[in-house]
């Protein structure tokens, strides 16, 4: 024992982290007296200036108290008792409600020495409170997913955010740097910093009568993330109209922008920003457009080795076309992006049409289609056919003159690539017959088309394997031969501290089909999207449903997922 440890009295589990020396005296002494100036509590404190493991510290105090350690990660967040406790409670304090017995109202902590936070709990709720003995991590991942929305808000939260928006905007009426603005423009970049960080595709900022909330899209799922007071909704919006370089006077008509966030030198996010007036204000949608999305490369898109041939086949063609098919948000964007960076060489001519420019990619002549000015896909497309083109892409076919022009573009030795809204590889191209376009012309044109969406991936650390009986899994699309292989093994989600739900990121569900001489018959002779999708399986191409059986068998993801983004 050290003359300083002799002259102070740790006590508790703060004493065993000492004694067991996991921390020396001396920092212990320093870690308490930072931790009180910063008024933060002990235990993340050494957390995080300490790297004591969460579950070493919940050890400790579970022993010192003589109590039980509890799984939190077990707890189903829809068993969370919301009306016992005010959320500002729950955020300020970092204890949840968990259960409650008659006049007890047992919380989950991290720390149950923390008296004052254990009385203002007792005064709030006039019940006799119990405390649970949890690790810090997992109760942080729990409040952070149900109640994040009162811990990212405070004016006098003084964070400093690397980031820079160019906010330049000659309509702006206002001067948004001024003192009482200053709070608005750190929350809507924590704001736009957190959505990054979930790694979250959209931010949705909606006003209501009574509240206004703030809700990302985290792998596929909407999720609730803010409630900020809702007398600050007309200067949210408005920060970030100027942000996007929209017109903050004009309240009456949606409006398009886009905000570039520099977070470093050498690191740039970009947002698509669409405003709508609602009945309660306006609702502001944000895009999140990673340009290294573009740069996984094929092989992190999910396809199988089957598939992933074909679509090398179809890009290595001189001419014809390559459609992709999918609700809005499946992916399409970035599977063309992947195959344009594929394309892009010194030596081949890209020119794009979009609408509107969602990544920016060097090497690539990109246009904004602009409808107010008359710049339409189909006049961006006649332009391209003038500009000595090798591979045109044409952000999506909405009607016959488009259609045609790239129908004729792919027929004249071009490649082009372009996308439809429909829900299989077969109907696109009845899709296209009932746009207008001949027969014969998209028999001769079309090369490959791939539809696709995006199922959540299971979580590797916490899925278990699931017992559903045979004639379930057969009614489901499994065949005999499949459940005949000794590997055969169905996943199910739990969740942990290291997912959501049981899953963490998402992976492509791929249907591909190349038009083979039997398919360009059937479409020359009319027929109908079912006849096309059975000539499809009898050249062997996985359909959507069967792609995504695929990925359950390979542990990818559950069957609740697949049911959801696909038809039986």
């Amino acid at each position: 024992m050290t003359a300083l440890q002799g002259s102070i009295r740790f006590t508790g589990f703060i004493r065993r982290i000492v004694d067991e020396g996991l921390l020396s005296a001396e920092h212990m002494q320093a870690a308490l007296i930072n931790s009180k100036r910063d008024k933060v509590d002990i235990v993340p404190y050494l957390i995080e200036h300490h790297k004591i493991s969460a579950a070493i510290i919940a050890e400790k105090i579970s022993t010192e108290f003589g109590e039980p350690l509890f799984d939190i990660s077990a707890y189903d967040p829809a068993q969370i008792l919301r009306d016992e406790i005010d959320e500002k409670l729950i955020t300020k304090h970092r204890m949840l409600p968990i259960f409650k017995n008659s006049s007890i109202l047992y919380i989950a902590t991290s720390n149950p020495t923390n008296v004052e936070a254990v009385d203002a709990v007792r005064f709030a709720t006039k019940l006799n409170i119990e405390t649970i003995i949890v690790e810090h991590n997992k109760l942080e991942k729990l409040i952070e997913q149900n109640f994040a929305e009162e811990s990212t808000f405070d004016f006098d939260d003084d964070f400093d955010l690397d980031v820079d928006v160019d906010t330049s905007d000659p309509n702006k009426e206002e001067d948004t740097d001024k003192g009482d603005e200053a709070p608005i423009v750190k929350y809507i970049n924590k704001l736009l910093i957190d959505a990054i960080r979930m790694g979250a595709s959209d931010l949705h900022f909606e006003p209501y009568e009574k509240i206004y909330r703030v809700r990302y899209r985290v792998d596929g799922v909407l999720r609730q993330i803010a409630t900020p007071p809702l007398q600050l909704a007309n200067r949210l919006s408005s920060r970030l109209k100027v942000m996007s370089q929209m017109d903050i006077s004009e309240k009456r008509v949606p409006q398009d922008g886009r905000i570039k966030l520099k977070l470093s030198k050498n690191k740039a996010i970009d947002f698509r920003v669409n405003s709508l007036p609602t009945l309660f204000g306006e609702k502001l949608v944000l895009r999140i457009l990673d340009p290294s999305s573009a740069m996984l490369g094929i092989d992190a898109l999910g396809y199988e080795p089957d598939q992933k041939e074909l679509f090398m086949q179809a890009l290595d063609k001189p001419q014809g076309m390559l459609l992709i098919t999918g609700p809005t948000g499946s992916g399409k964007t970035v599977s063309l992006y992947t195959g344009l960076n594929i394309l892009n060489r010194e030596d081949t001519n890209i020119s794009t049409a979009e609408d509107p420019v969602e990544i920016n990619l060097q090497g690539i002549n990109q246009v904004n289609v602009n409808n107010k000015v008359g710049l339409t896909f189909s006049v961006a497309l006649k332009s391209f056919l003038r500009q000595d083109p090798d591979i045109v892409m044409v952000g999506e076919i909405r009607d016959l003159e488009t259609a045609e022009i790239a129908v004729k573009a792919a027929q004249t030795g071009h490649m082009v690539m372009s996308t439809l809204h429909t829900n299989s590889a077969p109907e696109t191209l009845t899709r296209l017959r009932n746009m207008g376009v001949p027969s014969f012309n998209i028999a001769t044109s079309v090369n490959l088309v791939i539809a696709q969406r995006l199922a959540r991936r299971l979580c590797s650390q916490c899925k278990k394997p699931a017992d559903i009986p045979k004639q379930s899994l057969l009614e489901m699309g499994f065949t005999e031969e499949d459940l005949q292989n000794p590997e055969f093994q169905v996943y199910e989600p739990i969740g942990c501290s290291e997912c959501r739900e049981g899953y963490k990121g998402r992976v492509g569900v791929y249907e591909v089909m190349k038009v083979t001489p039997e398919i360009s018959r059937i479409i020359m002779e009319d027929g109908n999207a079912i006849e096309i999708a059975e000539a499809s399986a009898r050249a062997g191409f996985n359909n959507l449903r069967r792609s995504g059986l695929l990925k359950v068998m390979q542990g990818v993801t559950s069957l609740q997922e697949v049911n959801r983004v696909t038809s039986e």
